[in-house]
């Protein structure tokens, strides 16, 4: 069994961004707090895990099988480019219901954000009168670790984890700015181009020895650089992009078909959303990072390279379109071409209407407490078995994402249960029969 520090005291939680994810995170946090709702969507709060043989039936709340912070005890905090506070920043969202907000709007309304790291150059969609100003890139980050510093002690805080809840950033690859935190560094003072905004912030966090979380496909954290700067620091780290709508489904359907051999020669895949998220996708090299993030996923779950006569020739076309008139109300439709026996062909067609904000925001709440968990059990670095949650989830070098939903659980529960020292659920089950 691992030693896990017990969660005493007052977890802060940071976010960068607090438009309509952070909001309704947070405004779902503070409505179960008050028996107003229930925490749909959330592993840590409504999930189970199965210990031991099926006939022992033992499958307590994950919740009461590891050390997770209460709901009580969270407190929040963040940056934005926008000055409305909370309250006014979900009623622009409008996400939430008009009558569930009233009964929040004293709490929200106390969350103000802090002036916020920002450059059009990496968000052109995007512009706000709320931003820092600094001579250097690393002044930026001193900025944002004094903000940490303040929010610490302002609320008397134990531990803090930091979430980038953020636009999506233009695409960037690694470079030389990020081969080595030295590197990053001498890159920061040089008001480098090659360090975005979202890199400053993590960063800053991974500075304070933060567990820190990229809900966006941004580069962000996902270089040589910062993951040496989590090592010194001892700090978990994961990412990249929330698994929400379209690409939920897909690694739902994709093992399913792969499962059953099943041929697929095309996946075409269209969204509309009229959200801040869509207008800034709405930039054709905002829009590449997404795309990237989200055509990866079919490959690797498919593994053509495997089955070269089932996915060999897969056409994958993804499209994103802004529809202000939407909102936070997604549509995502998924055109699947497929054959079976002897090549005969077979379609599949799914309309998903989801609401962006409502799938992520227990992905954000699991995801600070799973990474405060972490941190507490001594786990550093890329925790993968959290990329349940991700698109297109960091990893070690040399090794292929795994994106199958359903090996992403296995993974995830049988880490819980190798930190509790619990045996590892394998599902052989020849032990019933022998």
């Amino acid at each position: 069994m691992t030693e896990i520090t017990p969660a005493k005291g007052k977890l802060g939680v940071l976010l960068v961004g607090l438009g309509a994810v952070s909001t309704t995170f947070i405004g779902g946090v503070l409505a179960v707090r008050k028996g107003l709702a229930q925490p749909i969507g959330s592993l840590t709060q409504m999930g189970t895990v199965r210990l031991g043989q099926r006939t022992e039936a033992r499958s307590p709340l994950i919740k009461d099988f590891v050390p997770l912070t209460d709901l009580n005890d969270l407190v929040f905090g963040g940056w934005d480019i926008f000055e409305d506070n909370c309250y006014e920043a979900a009623c622009t969202a409008g996400v939430l219901e008009p009558d569930l907000l009233e009964k929040l709007r004293d709490e929200l309304s106390q969350i103000r954000p802090w002036p916020a790291v920002f450059d059009r150059q990496y968000v052109k969609r995007l512009d706000g009168p709320n931003v820092k100003i600094g001579k250097t890139k690393r002044d930026l980050a001193d900025q944002v670790r004094a903000d940490i510093q303040k929010f610490k002690t302002a609320h008397n805080l134990d531990r803090i984890v930091m979430v980038w809840c953020g636009s999506t950033e233009i695409f960037m690859t690694p470079g030389k700015a990020h081969e080595s935190l030295k590197a990053f560094e001498q890159a920061m003072d040089a008001n480098d181009p090659a360090i975005a905004s979202s890199m400053i912030y993590a960063y800053a966090g991974l500075k304070e020895g933060l567990p820190y979380a990229n809900a966006s496909p941004n580069l962000s954290l996902d270089t040589p650089a910062l993951l040496e700067l989590a090592a010194q620091t001892g700090s978990s780290v994961i990412g990249k992009d929330l698994k929400t709508g379209q690409t939920l489904l897909k690694t739902i359907v994709a093992p399913g078909l792969k499962a059953r051999l099943l041929g697929v020669s095309g996946w075409f895949s269209t969204n509309i959303l009229g959200n801040r998220d869509g207008e800034v996708l709405d930039d054709p090299d905002s829009f590449k990072t997404k795309e990237e993030s989200k055509k990866s996923v079919l490959d690797y779950i498919l593994q053509p390279e495997l089955y070269p006569a089932l996915y060999d020739k897969l056409c994958h076309v993804v499209r994103i379109n802004y529809y202000p008139p939407r909102g936070d109300n997604k549509e995502g439709w998924d055109n699947i071409d497929l054959f079976g026996w002897l090549g005969y062909p077979m379609q599949l067609k799914i309309n998903f209407l989801c609401r962006d904000s409502i799938l992520a925001a227990p992905i954000i709440l699991d995801t600070v407490l799973f990474l405060d968990l972490a941190k507490r059990a001594g786990l550093t670095g890329i925790q993968e078995w959290l990329s349940f949650y991700f698109k297109s989830p960091m990893h070690a070098p040399g090794l292929y994402p795994e994106h199958d939903l359903f090996i992403q659980l296995m993974k995830l529960k049988n880490t819980l249960r190798h930190l509790r020292g619990e045996e590892l659920i394998t599902h052989l089950g020849r032990d019933y029969y022998d």
